[in-house]
């Protein structure tokens, strides 16, 4: 026979609203007494699993929420492996969001994984949502922070190198004999790793005594099609660049479907470095800078679990060091 709420409430002498709050972790709505009482009910007469009903007790669901800016971008796809592996080991599922770079639905999602009781959240963050990061930060709720720095705030953050990066892109540039390197960057708004690669970019230019040239950096918005249009202008005047190094892989493809669409080649017309391994890279022979995505991955969910189990208040920054993979797009024979 099928339990149900209605059961649950004669036998314990509570009414079915006060049973529906126990079971949705609304304990704040009701007595210690009678959620004891509540519980010890649901148990007897095994409305859920035994372990559902101890994470009620315990007011943990083993789910963890993830929150990320644009699921668009191939990296994202080995983070979730790496994150989804962690958890699985650990006994947690995940439940994964898009905020599809938008501030109000970043908020609305937050808030409607914690209305869903899940233990803790990883988020990729807008960067435009620092209020909502704090108030739960001074609320004790586990966070961490994934690819994006949070600046002037207390959380657990996993990232990379993105300084060394780009300078590692644009020495290996520089090192060819290139003199005129155009930086392709999204706008960064107070993104961190856009940031971090143009300072590693210019870095690289003052180390080796090349003057910044404002002129080759392009900070354009992110829209479709908005590198394509830039591409065009760039690529079809007489004093064009000698290198591009475009510092996203969505922002590469365009780049390339352009010099495809002008007839050009790479490397004997224009030299090309992008950033982030995919599947397509080594079939199309990118130089890339390789950031170790599905190890952010378990590492960002493994930190999560442990704040959850330990409500550890000292936080740490991971911070990944990336790797410069040498392939034909800068007139270099294929390198690991």
């Amino acid at each position: 026979m099928k339990i149900t709420i209605t059961d649950i409430s004669k036998q314990a002498g509570v009414s079915k609203t006060t049973v529906s709050r126990v079971l949705n972790g609304h304990f704040n709505e009701v007595t210690e007494k009678t959620k004891n009482k509540v519980l010890k009910v649901i148990e007897q007469l095994n409305y859920t699993p035994n372990a559902i009903a101890k994470s009620l007790k315990s007011m943990k669901t083993n789910v963890i929420g993830m929150v990320l800016t644009d699921l668009k971008n191939p990296f994202w796809i080995n983070v979730l492996e790496g994150a989804e592996d962690a958890c699985r080991t650990a006994g947690f599922n995940i439940m994964i969001c898009n905020a599809c770079n938008d501030r109000k639905l970043e908020e609305l999602l937050i808030k409607g994984l914690r209305n869903k009781q899940v233990d803790g959240i990883i988020s990729n963050p807008t960067m435009r949502n620092t209020a909502l990061f704090e108030s739960l930060i001074e609320g004790g709720y586990p966070l961490v922070a994934l690819n994006r720095r949070i600046p002037n705030l207390s959380i657990e953050t996993v990232a990379v190198d993105n300084v060394q990066g780009a300078q590692m892109a644009t020495e290996h540039l520089i090192s060819l004999g290139k003199k005129q390197i155009m930086l392709v960057v999204y706008n960064p708004n107070g993104i961190s790793p856009r940031l971090e690669r143009i300072e590693g970019y210019i870095q690289a230019l003052n180390k080796n005594g090349i003057a910044i040239n404002d002129s080759l950096i392009h900070i354009i918005d992110e829209h479709k099609d908005a590198t394509k249009q830039l591409m065009r202008q760039i690529l079809t005047k007489d004093n064009r660049p000698d290198a591009i190094f475009s510092t996203n892989n969505l922002m590469t493809l365009e780049i390339l479907e352009v010099v495809k669409e002008l007839d050009m080649r790479i490397p004997q017309d224009i030299t090309l470095i992008g950033y982030d391994e995919t599947v397509w890279s080594s079939y199309l022979n990118l130089t890339i800078v390789k950031q170790p995505a599905y190890d952010m991955g378990v590492i960002a969910a493994k930190r999560l679990i442990h704040l959850i189990h330990t409500k550890e208040t000292k936080v740490n920054t991971h911070l990944f060091k990336p790797e410069l993979i040498i392939r034909e797009s800068c007139g270099s024979q294929y390198q690991v």
